[in-house]
């Protein structure tokens, strides 16, 4: 008897969902979440089950998957309850630039693309190395703030902070950004932001509108050189707060854009 890879493929988060389109397996999948916008297709062509910490599992259960992909520990619930239904779960929990890769060739060989999984991580290291080829050019490396949350204050996650030294920046926190908790990357007192004087502030409300002016009129921030010079950005978290290609591509786009910008004021 042959071995057959997974056929109906359920996915509880939307970076799994991204890297299947790309690697062209996409029929694979029978259900996605509704938090989904990469790629735009996906929405139109694919049922939505779940949001991210909860899941429609009579649905799930109807679309006979036989396997459900998954990520972090936010996720164990839903994966509990479908491990006791008998249902086959894969739960990622890739924190990192290089974890996302590492994602990227375990869904590949999960599903028997694992050549094209390596295709697609050459392209997007190709793409990493040009940015740093680029930003070695800055004769001064900016101070970012990156700002996860606002109520409370919550920094970048790890893979955000890497690509903000990628692109050329200086975390402002990344002793917070290899906490994997968000709830341990809690800013406590907002003077500490002020304190570390960084040139730009990037905000990726999870979901959420940024508000720069709502930034900006923060007791005392108008210390801050960011937003005295007027350098308050939002990078949009489906760009990149979700640790799958889109973090790498446009993600790290935007990044490398809004450092070689402020780049450009100081010379």
């Amino acid at each position: 008897m042959n071995a057959k890879y997974p056929e109906r493929i359920v996915c509880l988060s939307t970076e799994t969902t991204e890297v299947l389109y790309l690697l062209e397996e996409q029929d694979r999948i029978v259900g996605i979440s509704g938090y989904t916008v990469r790629p735009s297709q996906a929405r139109r062509e694919k049922p939505k089950i779940s949001a991210f910490t909860s899941a429609k599992i009579d649905k799930i259960l109807d679309l006979k998957p036989d396997l459900v992909l998954g990520f972090s520990n936010l996720q164990a619930p839903i994966a509990l309850d479908l491990i006791k239904r008998g249902v086959e779960v894969h739960i990622f929990n890739q924190r990192s630039v290089q974890g996302i890769l590492g994602m990227i060739l375990s869904l590949g060989s999960l599903v028997g693309a694992h050549r094209k999984a390596q295709n697609l991580i050459q392209t997007l290291t190709v793409n990493i190395e040009k940015v740093k080829k680029q930003a070695r050019k800055l004769s001064r490396h900016p101070r970012v703030y990156f700002e996860e949350w606002y109520d409370p204050l919550i920094a970048g996650v790890q893979w955000v902070s890497e690509l903000i030294e990628i692109a050329g920046g200086i975390d402002c926190f990344p002793e917070l950004a290899a906490e994997p908790s968000a709830t341990n990357r809690i800013i406590k007192d907002p003077g500490d932001v002020v304190s570390k004087q960084p040139d730009i502030i990037i905000g990726s409300w999870c979901g959420k509108k940024f508000q720069p002016d709502v930034v900006c009129q923060r007791s005392e921030w108008s210390k801050i050189p960011a937003v005295r010079n007027g350098h308050v950005y939002e990078i949009k978290s489906a760009n990149i707060l979700q640790p799958g290609p889109a973090a790498v591509t446009d993600g790290l786009s935007q990044l490398h854009g809004i450092i070689m910008k402020w780049g450009g004021t100081q010379i």
